[in-house]
């Protein structure tokens, strides 16, 4: 994959594929810098992911916490999951939403898409807010420890902006979501 900007680029002379792993796979390529210089890029492949603000006629929205390995502690998120290959970003959003919260919901509204690290992974992670919900089973997936927790569009929103709530997808679809969302604020 070679994206050419108007200015800058890198060419691409090879990619040998160093990891496969069950949710990414890694590759090194060796590039051609637009100053003539050779470089390496480590590059991880990843299918994407979706996300989902769920929010209720009350204005409160529905998160989940649970456990993620990486920082080692809890984290309070928005409904989310990575999308398997051609995956259309809408219906994994449903799906994710239903199996998480339990919830279904009658308006999905996009709210664009987050690169959230464009220096070595092609990750992309397509936001939604998700209005008119109606409440249903929920269906973990078998490794999934998740809680389920509410509060209202202003205090989660708050809490993005002091910095209490970490996770980047969560604070993009938070402040994209107010756009719609500001009779709560």
């Amino acid at each position: 994959m070679s994206v050419n900007c108007a200015e800058h680029f890198e060419k691409i002379v090879d990619e040998q594929e160093i990891f496969v792993g069950k949710v990414f796979k890694v590759s090194q390529r060796d590039v051609i810098l637009e100053n003539g210089e050779q470089s390496k890029r480590d590059i991880v492949y990843h299918n994407g992911g979706v996300g989902i603000l769920p929010v209720d006629e009350d204005g409160n929205v529905y998160f989940v916490r649970q456990y993620r390995s990486a920082f080692d502690g809890e984290i309070l998120e928005i409904p989310a999951g990575k999308l398997e290959k051609d995956e259309n970003h809408l219906d994994a959003g449903k799906r994710e939403l239903k199996e998480e919260t339990g919830f279904s919901a009658k308006e999905f509204i996009y709210l664009g898409e987050y690169w959230p690290t464009v220096g070595y992974c092609t990750e992309k992670i397509y936001l939604y807010l998700a209005k008119g919900l109606t409440a249903g089973e929920i269906d973990f997936d078998d490794d999934e420890f998740i809680t389920t927790e509410k509060m209202p569009y202003k205090q989660m929103y708050n809490m993005c902006m002091d910095d209490e709530i970490k996770d980047g997808k969560t604070q993009i679809a938070v402040f994209k979501a107010s756009k719609y969302l500001k009779m709560y604020l």
